[in-house]
């Protein structure tokens, strides 16, 4: 369970996130921070790229860092955009190899309005690494 200090500095971070994005095509700003298990926050941008689809979301990067810098598991996740926006399919299905599905991903805009759902309503029935060593049943 999160403590509402770490809600605060999550939301926090994505928000001040959010002020590093490159987004000259799209204008869309993303900002996103990911709790890890140990404790530390890690943040990211969304960086657009001309040719598209070299362009990174804010949720991925923050998650990359998390794990480049050794965590195994991500506890919560943060994401400001101007209007709430959820994260894309490609980062909830990143989220998943990370997290578990009662993980909380906050949604809100840039004065702070939101919501909360867990990974699971954002991706129900999802696919993870866990169904790659499972066996099919008859």
């Amino acid at each position: 369970m999160l403590t509402e200090d770490q809600q605060q500095t999550l939301k926090e971070q994505a928000c001040a996130s959010r002020d590093r994005a490159y987004a000259p095509y799209s204008n869309f700003r993303v900002g996103a921070s990911v709790l890890g298990a140990s404790g530390t926050v890690y943040t990211g941008a969304n960086i657009e790229n001309a040719a598209y689809s070299p362009t990174i979301c804010a949720e991925r990067l923050a998650i990359f860092k998390a794990i480049d810098a050794g965590e195994s598991e991500i506890i919560a996740v943060a994401v400001c955009t101007e209007n709430g926006a959820s994260p894309c399919g490609p980062c909830r299905q990143v989220m998943r190899e990370f997290a578990a599905g009662a993980m909380p991903v906050f949604m809100m805009d840039l004065e702070g309005n939101g919501r909360v759902k867990t990974l699971a309503e954002l991706l129900p029935d999802s696919f993870g690494p866990e169904n790659l060593q499972e066996e099919i049943g008859d």
